[in-house]
């Protein structure tokens, strides 16, 4: 066990043209700001080294690279090694207003290429993901073509991770970034498939149309399971619009508590409706888990239940990180039903 609990530590590359708008996404996906706050932020200079813990000892060790040409040359060439190796993700964002990214001498994307050229050499197995930021800036009804156009144009440019890349359009002010940078830590979480199996479970015996699991430091979506009827939902954004919802409740409190938003480390929401119920509850130390049920007061008397029957399964892989070393013993245990409380 005390192999398990050894921390694993996943480099990320955040990188990109000065002004792009890489130290804002950061602060607000792991610093808790809001959109307007990010205003008062300073430009990088060189590395900002931050280390943020993500699922128990999942540790990320994020690096915001300025990306003023001084530093991005520095990058290339004299430390080269230092910022390409071991990399587990490379995060580059373009600002969908630069006037350097088309016509004859489209230096965004050959700064790009150039950087990509440098991971390929030093962390060929890493996820590249290219955010297409400020898209508030694009009227709406031009956004899906522009992010048409540049994601053919970043995949021309992207190496040997042309067919792997990831390209996603992105602001601060909606719920698109909580989209992209979910589906950024999710490819660094491994073992999801222990963890998809235990929510199953769980989904089974509260007869659930979908539960989520969040981490509950940024409220990004670890993973997901959907019913049938889940699936019929029209809301293919409603995970990123729950986190958003659910850090702007956040902040609420700590705004009429005078208090950090990292204190209100709220056991449980319940919320009944006519024609569902919700019940978003404080799972381990680290995670949350929402519950989308039937509508009745008993379905979501069992639910709570069955929730806490599972609690000690999730702290277990809380514990080890989510990477235990056994993988046929959980995959063991995972067989097992959780006690229906009827």
């Amino acid at each position: 066990m005390n192999n398990l609990k050894k921390p694993q530590k996943k480099k990320v590359l955040l990188m990109g043209k000065s002004g792009s708008g890489k130290s804002s996404m950061r602060s607000i996906i792991f610093s808790n700001y809001v959109a307007k706050d990010v205003r008062r932020l300073g430009a990088t200079i060189d590395v900002e080294h931050s280390t943020v813990k993500f699922l128990g000892s999942l540790i990320l060790n994020l690096w915001d690279c300025g990306g003023q040409d001084a530093f991005t040359e520095t990058y290339l060439t004299s430390q080269k090694s230092q910022t390409f190796s071991d990399v587990g993700v490379l995060i580059y964002v373009f600002d969908v207003e630069s006037r350097s990214f088309e016509g004859s001498n489209p230096r965004d994307l050959l700064t790009y290429t150039a950087v990509v050229s440098a991971l390929a050499e030093y962390s060929p197995s890493a996820h590249v993901f290219a955010l297409v930021h400020k898209m508030d800036l694009v009227q709406n009804v031009f956004r899906d073509q522009v992010i048409q156009d540049r994601t053919l144009a970043i995949q021309e440019y992207s190496g040997v991770f042309g067919k792997r890349l990831k390209v996603y359009g992105t602001t601060i002010w909606d719920q698109s970034l909580y989209k992209a940078w979910g589906d950024i830590v999710k490819s660094l979480v491994p073992n999801l498939h222990i963890i998809d199996g235990y929510l199953h479970d769980l989904a089974k015996e509260t007869s659930a149309e979908e539960i989520i699991l969040f981490e509950r430091a940024t409220f990004l979506t670890v993973t997901n399971v959907t019913s049938e009827l889940g699936e019929c939902n029209p809301y293919s954004d409603r995970q990123e619009r729950l986190s958003n919802v659910i850090k702007t409740f956040k902040h609420s409190l700590s705004k009429y508590t005078h208090s950090s938003t990292a204190s209100h480390p709220f056991t449980e929401i319940a919320i009944k409706a006519p024609r569902f119920n919700l019940i978003l509850a404080r799972l381990t130390n680290n995670t949350y888990v929402l519950v989308i049920l039937p509508p009745g007061d008993l379905e979501i008397e069992l639910s709570r239940f069955n929730i806490m029957a599972a609690k000690d399964r999730f702290v277990e892989l809380d514990i080890m990180g989510w990477a235990a070393r056994d993988t046929e013993k959980l995959e063991g245990k995972s067989n097992g039903r959780i006690k229906d409380g009827r």
